[in-house]
């Protein structure tokens, strides 16, 4: 009896750090298709960006993939925490608040600076097509900061007792 508790506790660490891993992975791969771009909106304000398919697709598969893993563990898996420690904790938290650095850094710069300067605006359904995608990348990295977050807290609580065991 003790072995598949142990075999149960086990899978269900296991597919908490699986999707945080594949969540680690997208948001990764989100900065690094992203910051490019982003350099490229300072240093060339209300100039046009030229994004190519490519691009535009590895933004939004990393994204689908962000929010598939993210709201799959949030429904179906519970937060794991591998150890108990205050100050881990509170370094897992500043790293996800940290992660939101970036996706507030970009909203301001595209909306408050690159936007106003553009010459000439995109027609109406390419400019909410390109703002819904904003929009969904930057709920996309809110989502893994509260992930970030959540297992913070949790790392950050005392380990819960033992329930007593039955003989």
């Amino acid at each position: 009896m003790a072995a598949r508790t142990t075999l149960a506790a086990f899978r269900k660490d296991a597919a908490y750090f699986g999707l945080l891993a594949v969540q680690t992975a997208a948001a990764t791969a989100l900065f690094w298709v992203m910051f490019p771009l982003f350099r490229q909106m300072i240093m060339r304000i209300g100039e046009p960006l030229q994004v190519s398919r490519l691009v535009e697709l590895e933004i939004v598969l990393a994204t689908l993939i962000l929010h598939c893993a993210y709201w799959a563990r949030y429904r179906w898996v519970a937060v794991a925490a591998p150890v108990h420690s205050p100050f881990l904790g509170h370094l897992v938290q500043f790293a996800g608040r940290s992660s939101f650095f970036f996706g507030g850094a970009l909203f301001s710069v595209l909306f408050f600076r690159h936007l106003p300067e553009l010459a000439g605006l995109p027609s109406l359904d390419q400019a909410l097509a390109r703002g819904l995608i904003v929009l969904w990348v930057l709920f996309a990295l809110f989502c893994y900061s509260l992930e970030l977050d959540r297992l913070g807290k949790a790392i950050e609580e005392p380990p819960k007792p033992e329930p007593p065991k039955q003989s």
